[in-house]
């Protein structure tokens, strides 16, 4: 489920028999439940704007769906390697990262 940029995963609890969801896609964390679809996908809503709101009286900024950028630590030796493979395909670095990792599958 998506809405205004959040992503959100939802699993069914067999035992209450409630859907119950959480936004994925940033580092706050904002969830929500409904019993059927329809409440499940206006809670969901319900939720997102509760959040911004949330940070408009705050005065914050609210935490958005990741921008594209992280920092990753490895060791010198991967790096150096990896470094070398990119070269060795004629990209950037970055470049031969993300073309790699986008074949991951989620």
């Amino acid at each position: 489920m998506k809405y205004k940029g959040y992503e959100a995963v939802v699993k069914f609890d067999d035992e209450t028999e409630l859907f119950h969801g959480e936004i994925v896609n940033t580092r706050d964390v904002i969830t929500f439940q409904g019993k059927s679809v329809t409440e499940l996908k206006r809670e969901f809503k319900n939720s997102v704007e509760d959040y911004l709101e949330f940070c408009r009286e705050r005065n914050e900024e609210p935490d958005r769906p990741f921008s594209g950028n992280f920092v990753l630590r490895i060791s010198p030796d991967l790096h150096n390697r990896l470094y070398g493979m990119a070269k060795r395909s004629g990209k950037s670095l970055n470049s031969f990262i993300e073309e790699n990792l986008s074949t991951v599958k989620s």
